[in-house]
């Protein structure tokens, strides 16, 4: 049996040659070593520091009493069934970890013992279900991870047969199938199954490490070889290429992994020190522009909530401004029992004092890497600030849409240029669209939502963007009279355009601008300029139109080509299989390049209260650096 689980690693290990010798090193302690139960994430006594830091600061407080209170609520509800949304069982898996982890948490803070026999009853129920889906073997990795802190957290409050049963689930529903070469292809993932699998297998190891200590061991020994295969995707600066939501589950999946080693070891094996994964905190933190609602390109929604992993990375890097809109959150929103990982921010913020979080000092941030990304304000606390985000990168990455060069712009409270994000997968998948297909011509690029021709970016003669052309950020500038950044998209177009290059800027901190310098091919072209907005739009003359929303009013003109056509698209879908998209439109203009010609096309996007537009836009070679 042991030389069969260290055939299932070897594979691994020789993937990640180069990591080989740290991974030799990684070896845990032997089950004599291990603390006793509680060890996940907080040892026995550890519970007197959250307690303190809640008598302490009334925001702190306000969670407590939140997670306390949803625990009352779900000492009546049914215990969960297995029952599948198309092909997964996530929903139920998520939901049990948010009802054990809370339940949990609430016995460890209160000793009532009402909340462990609920937790118990939960355990009891998910450890009776026939398997845990691992044909889509998230759903395994996080009902693993509930059961593992219920065990643990839990252990001396179970009854001996309980104990039997939950560790027996553990082991057969959890980490058994994770030794299959038919699940276990997320040990050579780059993206957040990687991160998720791994976190919840590795839960289960260090739940039942006594009973079957090599195992346990191997299990934990593959996942810190495993998981620096996405963890080294936030390289250089800490851009995470899946975007915000994806950013929320990967990372905070692979900090509970990093927590819980590192409270067991005393070391997380140098995993934290991989180039980019401290300074993800930072992306994070300017991803959310003034309105509250995040970047949300590629597969992702508008955000608008707390995520407890800032609070590790705030106290480890000891940089408690990456807080601030969590500050925001935690004083102003009380939807927290939604986040199944919540009680883990009272372990990471003990000690934090929610008053004493200042605004970031920076006005913008740049990652490079897979997907660059260029994020920039005129402001922290000015409700009405200028904020753009901005972004290169490629189709071809997971889960992303072909909107290289597109942008987000919010100004006077009011999210001018938007983003549609992702279609429910549920909905796609059981009409049978192959929506995980990412090569040129699959049928996810035809889904209305996902292809360059709803983005705000350019179209070339109504083709579709190259999946493998990737757009880099070439330069960028924090400049108050012209904060930009710049991305190279011509790959993006190669065939289609002999150059293309995008820049942004906010000018003097009153409006934005956006350039494109574009080459045209031996064949005149046609390109389509296209922004997405939810205001009402009116075409007002030959090179103008306003936007109008919530009271407020938005210019975009374009100066440059003088000859165009303004013009606005329905965002009603082509596809029966597509999702409705009410209250949104498309605004922009076509312009005809003859061939081999070089053409600027200028727009600006100016906010009501804007007073000085008239500034001479320089080339995109003169733009600061």
């Amino acid at each position: 049996m042991k030389n069969d689980y260290f055939r299932v690693l070897l594979p691994f290990i020789m993937l990640l040659l180069p990591n080989v010798m740290q991974a030799q090193r990684t070896l845990f302690p032997d089950a004599k070593e291990i603390p006793p139960h509680p060890r996940i994430l907080m040892f026995a006594g550890e519970e007197q520091s959250i307690k303190t830091n809640i008598g302490a600061d009334p925001a702190w407080a306000k969670i407590h009493q939140s997670i306390l209170a949803e625990c009352d609520k779900l000492i009546s509800v049914t215990a969960l069934e297995r029952v599948l949304e198309g092909r997964r069982l996530l929903g139920i898996s998520r939901e049990a970890l948010r009802r054990i982890f809370y339940l949990s948490y609430a016995y460890r803070m209160t000793g009532q013992t009402e909340y462990a026999v609920r937790a118990e009853k939960e355990m009891l129920a998910v450890s009776a279900f026939s398997d845990w889906n691992p044909a889509h073997f998230l759903d395994v990795a996080e009902m693993t991870m509930a059961t593992a802190i219920g065990y643990d957290w839990l252990y001396d409050s179970l009854s001996p047969s309980s104990r039997e049963i939950i560790k027996s689930a553990i082991l057969k529903k959890g980490i058994d199938p994770s030794l299959s070469s038919q699940n276990n292809g997320f040990l050579q993932a780059t993206h957040n199954w990687n991160q998720v699998c791994n976190a919840g297998i590795s839960y289960g190891a260090l739940a039942i490490f006594e009973d079957m200590p090599e195992l346990s061991k191997m299990i934990l020994d593959r996942a810190v070889v495993s998981i620096q295969l996405p963890m080294q995707e936030y390289a250089p600066d800490g851009a995470y290429p899946e975007g915000y939501g994806y950013w929320d589950y990967g990372t905070s999946f692979n900090v509970m992994f990093l927590a819980a080693i590192e409270k067991i070891c005393s070391t997380d094996y140098g995993l934290s020190q991989i180039p980019g994964f401290m300074k993800t905190a930072a992306y994070m933190a300017n991803m959310t522009g003034a309105t509250g609602q995040c970047f949300n390109y590629a597969d992702n929604g508008l955000g608008r909530s707390m995520h407890p992993t800032m609070f590790w990375f705030a106290a480890k890097v000891k940089d408690k401004t990456v807080l601030w809109d969590q500050r925001k959150y935690m004083e102003k929103d009380r939807r927290f029992t939604q986040d199944r990982l919540l009680p883990a921010v009272m372990l990471w913020g003990s000690g934090i004092r929610i008053a004493s979080i200042e605004q970031p000092k920076e006005l913008m941030w740049v990652g490079k890497g897979e997907l660059p990304v260029a994020l920039m304000r005129t402001s922290w606390t000015d409700p009405k600030a200028i904020y753009v985000g901005f972004k290169g990168g490629r189709a071809g990455t997971n889960h992303a849409h072909m909107d290289a060069g597109s942008f987000v712009m919010e100004a006077d409270g009011i999210r001018w240029a938007s983003d549609f994000g992702p279609q429910d997968y549920n909905s796609l998948e059981t009409q049978g669209v192959d929506l995980w297909n990412r090569e040129q011509n699959s049928q996810r690029w035809q889904v209305f939502r996902y292809n360059n021709f709803v983005h705000n970016t350019l179209t070339v003669n109504n083709q579709l963007h190259l999946v493998d052309g990737y757009a880099d950020i070439v330069s960028w500038s924090s400049n108050s009279s012209l904060m930009n950044a710049i991305t190279d998209m011509s790959k993006v177009f190669e065939g289609q355009l002999s150059r293309c290059i995008r820049g942004v800027a906010i000018v003097n901190q009153e409006y934005v601008v956006l350039r494109d310098e574009v080459t045209a091919t031996a064949n005149e072209t046609t390109v389509r300029w296209t922004m997405l907005t939810t205001a009402e739009a009116k075409i007002t003359g030959k090179n103008t139109i306003e936007l109008n929303k919530d009271g407020m009013k938005l210019k975009m003109e374009v100066a440059e080509p003088a000859k165009i056509t303004m013009k606005t698209w329905s965002t009603i879908p082509p596809n029966d299989y597509d999702a409705p998209n009410p209250g949104a439109i498309l605004v922009g203009f076509e312009v005809i390049i003859p061939a081999n010609a070089n053409v600027t096309l200028l727009v600006k996007l100016i906010p009501q209260r804007a007073k000085k537009t008239t500034v001479k836009i320089p080339e995109l070679k003169d733009w600061p650096k």
